[in-house]
């Protein structure tokens, strides 16, 4: 199994750490870093970055991707608008959440709730190289929904 390292940030103190809700989850999940005091309220079609207090040391060749968590999205109708963010390996500083309101009533968002996900995963290191020519496949050019499904 593969370690990563999280640092907590001031403002992360008694928060929970990122962390896995059932053995074979995939992903760790992230909480919400707002002020005890202030939380932050979300109006339908509205977005904020919602700091978690953990900041990520990866592995060169892994990545972290921030993704929705479903509970949130189908009861709430918030999601994680760049969905998924990605977390790159030389990046040390905070985890942060882009999160959108899509329901029909405001949302708050309070200190300490689950507001996302952060999965971990290896990537090839790929070059981009321009070429006048492509090899052909079955499907060719056919763009979006062409395969029938």
């Amino acid at each position: 199994m593969t370690q990563i390292k999280f640092r907590r940030l001031a403002h992360g103190e008694g928060l929970p750490a990122p962390a896995r809700q059932s053995a074979e989850a995939a992903g760790l999940d992230l909480s919400a870093a707002t002020p005890p005091t202030a939380p932050v309220r979300l109006r339908p079609g509205e977005r904020a970055l919602i700091p978690t207090g953990f900041a990520v040391e990866l592995p060169p060749g892994f990545e972290g991707q921030v993704r929705p968590r479903s509970g949130l999205a189908l009861k709430q109708g918030v999601t994680v608008l760049n969905a998924p963010g990605t977390v790159d390996s030389d990046y040390r500083g905070e985890i942060s959440v882009l999160l959108i309101n899509f329901g029909q009533e405001p949302v708050t968002i309070s200190r300490g709730e689950r507001i996302a996900q952060l999965v971990v995963s290896r990537y090839e290191r790929v070059e981009a190289v321009e070429s006048a020519d492509l090899q052909g496949t079955s499907r060719g050019e056919k763009g979006f929904g062409s395969t029938g499904r």
